[in-house]
């Protein structure tokens, strides 16, 4: 005789209990209710998953500060409006991500420690009618305490919510920082190449090699917030306690946490085989009159209000873009024509080295902070 269909895992551990132990396997069940079991599951598992996304975030943050280390020294252009703005240190660059991925880590650890309490024993919303101690149940399973509510231990989902959410920035920083991998490896660009692995070929044209990872990194990024808007309709408007809504909390999480821990493994990879082009970068890094803003604050020293100095270095830029010509082809006379304040020592702010070292500042660009914030991430 077959045995009968159980309606749910739940119902089916108890039946193979039954058959196996007899009576004694219906007792499983004795002060328990699904309701409270499923959420402890899921809690269980928000632990876990968040311990393995944050190795995933350090694993990437350690790849980006072992390139920052190598590439100390290398200049850039730093950007706005994605227009050439101010040269600053590739190492700057790249130590930008690591602290939006400490943020990160912060939220994950965040998540992980609200869902560190234990549902067992609120039974279906009222409590177990059995004098269970449910903090020796919570220490038995890793949990530091019990939850304090009853009917909040199995209605919410708020700890699920708060890790989607989390890897839904995570997924963003991911997507601008591949994002950005694909401008560099462009030929218009061509500030860094991907080894073949990493990238892929056209099928019609010869001469293309396509960041097709980074590219399917910035694309799961909608996947991730598409999980977080989802759950959080499933739990909009929801009346206490329980409802069959909340199964579907599991799907939105289980790919928000599998997309998020693969893109954080496939973006560590990716920024361990850029091959960085230093010269195309210093070269880049001074076109576009990117030390303007040094001249500017030149005169600004020297007494000139900044708002004018703004605007003297503005019509310096415009003659020298008329002409075709770059700020540090001018001589000293020739600068001292648009404002008498320009002096011989002028020539130490047009170049690369000087206007680096100028953001001398906590948090700067200079080569000086940079590896005092190399030191302080590495530690």
């Amino acid at each position: 005789m077959a045995a009968p269909v159980a309606e749910d895992i739940h119902m089916f551990v108890e039946q193979r209990l039954i058959e196996k132990l007899g009576p004694l396997g219906g007792k499983l069940h004795t002060g328990r209710s699904r309701n409270d079991q499923v959420t402890l599951d899921l809690r269980l598992y928000v632990k876990a998953a968040g311990a393995d996304l944050l190795t995933a975030i350090a694993a990437l943050q350690s790849a980006l500060v072992g390139r920052a280390r190598e590439q100390i020294e290398t200049v850039m252009p730093g950007y706005t409006h994605t227009q050439r703005a101010q040269p600053v240190l590739l190492a700057h660059h790249l130590l930008a991500y690591v602290e939006m991925l400490h943020r990160d880590h912060g939220r994950i650890k965040d998540a992980v420690k609200r869902a560190d309490l234990s549902p067992l024993g609120a039974g279906a919303l009222a409590g177990s009618g059995f004098p269970i101690d449910r903090q020796a149940l919570a220490s038995q399973l890793g949990f530091p305490a019990a939850t304090a509510n009853s009917i909040d231990a199995v209605a919410d989902r708020d700890f699920v919510l708060e890790l989607v959410s989390a890897c839904s920035i995570v997924m963003i920083h991911l997507s601008r920082l591949c994002g950005e991998i694909v401008l560099w490896t462009s030929v218009e660009f061509s500030f860094a190449t991907l080894p073949d692995g990493l990238a892929s070929g056209s099928s019609m044209m010869p001469n293309k090699k396509n960041p097709c990872a980074a590219e399917l990194v910035r694309a799961k990024s909608g996947r991730v917030a598409g999980d977080l808007v989802n759950l959080l309709m499933v739990l909009k408007g929801l009346p206490l306690a329980y409802n069959r809504d909340l199964q579907e909390d599991k799907e939105a999480l289980f790919d928000a946490v599998d997309t998020t821990h693969d893109c954080l493994q496939v973006t560590a990879t990716l920024v361990e085989g850029l091959r960085f082009d230093v010269d195309q970068m210093r070269a880049a890094a001074v076109t576009g009159y990117t030390l303007a803003t040094e001249l500017a604050d030149y005169l600004s020293r020297k007494g000139m209000p900044f708002r004018d100095a703004h605007r003297v270095i503005g019509q310096l830029v415009a003659s020298a873009a008329a002409s075709n010509r770059s700020l540090e082809s001018y001589s000293v006379g020739e600068l001292s024509a648009f404002s008498p304040l320009f002096g011989a020592d002028v020539a130490e702010h047009l170049t690369l080295e000087g206007a680096l070292k100028s953001r001398d500042v906590l948090g700067g660009t200079a080569p000086s902070r940079v590896r005092e914030a190399l030191a302080h991430v590495e530690t």
